[in-house]
């Protein structure tokens, strides 16, 4: 599962660094953690995706990466309108199981022909257990590439329409978790590693199903499974420390309350 992530770089940075042609919009109306960076991104949060599509005005060119912003919490095409321009409210959609993602209505046409990456520093997961005082709590934990890279997730995409603007909307899938993420929860966000992204990101072809299994125990085993504040449990925090280990993040509150 991935319900919380953290995300520092800008579209226009990642752009260049994937030599990907930047589609988000400078001039859309964003909330302040949408437009800069976000340490505690929740569902219905605009967010940066990478996609690979033909350019419309030559449909025969070979497809380039696209970085565009996407709504976290797909939006299947054939959702109705609640009122012009705004979707009917669903099932909040940001997480698809990769092994049902085919036959589930709100994702198999996506899985066919539109795939997107979900860069992220990391993302939270948390463990329910009784503190001193035997109260249930819970304990949140943030997982990042132990050498400090970025991570790409394994999503889809959905474009929806109702005469404005088109609404782009993305989900994240999961599978089974392996390793030590076993004990934090079951399931844990699909990474794409880099070499398997021309095929994952390919919008001509079907996906390869073997693209859909869990991550092999070698990339989980390189990642740090870190103890956080449990100031993430509020999606009204955002900031650096969020991200920190505990007792990091601990030491900071206090010097800031000095």
């Amino acid at each position: 599962m991935c319900g919380r992530y953290a995300t520092t770089v800008d579209p226009g940075l990642l752009a260049v660094e994937l030599d990907a042609i930047d589609e988000t919009d400078p001039n859309e109306e964003l909330k302040p953690e949408e437009a800069g960076p976000n340490f505690n991104v929740a569902p219905t949060t605009k967010v940066a995706t990478v996609v690979k599509r033909h350019d419309r005005d030559a449909p025969d060119a070979e497809a380039t990466l696209r970085v565009r912003r996407m709504r976290w919490g797909l939006v299947p095409h054939w959702t109705k309108a609640a009122e012009p321009g705004v979707p009917a409210k669903g099932k909040p959609l940001f997480n698809a199981r990769a092994d049902k993602a085919a036959t589930t209505p709100a994702f198999r046409d996506a899985l066919k022909f539109k795939r997107c990456l979900v860069p992220m520093d990391g993302w939270y997961e948390w463990i329910t257990e009784p503190d001193s005082a035997g109260k249930a709590v819970k304990r949140p934990f943030y997982m990042t590439p132990a050498d400090g890279s970025r991570i790409y997730m394994a999503g889809l995409w959905s474009v929806w329409r109702d005469g404005g603007s088109p609404l782009l909307s993305c989900t994240i899938l999961t599978t089974d978790s392996v390793g030590e993420l076993q004990r934090i929860h079951d399931r844990m966000p699909l990474i794409m590693p880099r070499e398997h992204w021309a095929a994952w990101l390919d919008p001509d072809h079907p996906v390869d199903t073997g693209l859909l299994e869990s991550p092999s125990a070698e990339l989980v085993a390189s990642l740090e499974i870190r103890p956080v504040s449990p100031k993430v449990n509020s999606v009204r925090n955002n900031s650096p420390d969020l991200v920190e280990r505990a007792e990091q993040a601990e030491q900071s509150e206090q010097i800031s309350l000095l």
